[in-house]
């Protein structure tokens, strides 16, 4: 590679500040994203808290609900219950399926948390609603689809919504205004018996 001089290298970069403050004043519209996180690698739940933590520190009321989690104590609700004005956070969860070994149940249980989640869409003081792990939930048939699909698209034009979970089904990925997906590389706790640990899984 060609090595340039520092005025060469400013220029190059003056040049590149133009084009990007150019495509970023062509970006007008505001609006309520529905974002999903999905995929096989780790980071989908802890990126979604990343964009909550967001949200409270630019003084908005985010909702929480967690459709599997709700067994252990975790870091993140020790972090927002010092903001009690600003979230609410219910992990509703009762483990994964293969803990619970009862569908029924489970289906029980996603009902309630899904009808949390539908409260917190349809009031008008969340800016941010984050329905962790729904795509597992979805996954085994626990909601209908086309119901959860119904309320995606009939939420507030402003209010966020963000789903996690691994294998979102392909008309929510198409419903979705931002799509990621975490890729499993290398994870200690397949590659070298290291267990889940806190301040890293929880």
């Amino acid at each position: 590679m060609k090595e340039r001089t520092a005025e060469q290298h400013a220029e190059r970069m003056k040049k590149k500040q133009a084009a990007h403050d150019r495509i970023v004043a062509s970006k007008t519209i505001e609006k309520g994203l529905l974002i999903v996180h999905t995929g096989k690698g780790k980071g989908k739940t802890t990126a979604a808290l990343g964009m909550v933590l967001r949200a409270i520190g630019h003084g908005k009321k985010v909702g929480v609900v967690q459709f599997v989690k709700g067994a252990m104590t975790t870091g993140e609700k020790v972090v927002f219950d010092a903001f009690p004005d600003q979230i609410e956070f219910k992990p509703m969860g009762e483990g994964f399926t293969w803990d619970t070994q009862d569908r029924a149940r489970d289906m029980a249980t996603a009902r309630s948390a899904w009808d949390e989640v539908k409260r917190m869409i349809a009031d008008p003081s969340y800016e941010m609603v984050l329905a962790d792990e729904l795509n597992i939930v979805l996954r085994y048939d626990y909601l209908p689809l086309d119901e959860v699909l119904e309320v995606l698209a009939a939420k507030p034009a402003m209010t966020h919504v963000l789903v996690t979970g691994r294998n979102a089904p392909d008309a929510l990925i198409e419903a979705a205004d931002l799509v990621s997906e975490m890729t499993l590389i290398k994870h200690p706790f397949r590659e070298q018996g290291v267990k889940a640990q806190a301040g890293i899984e929880f």
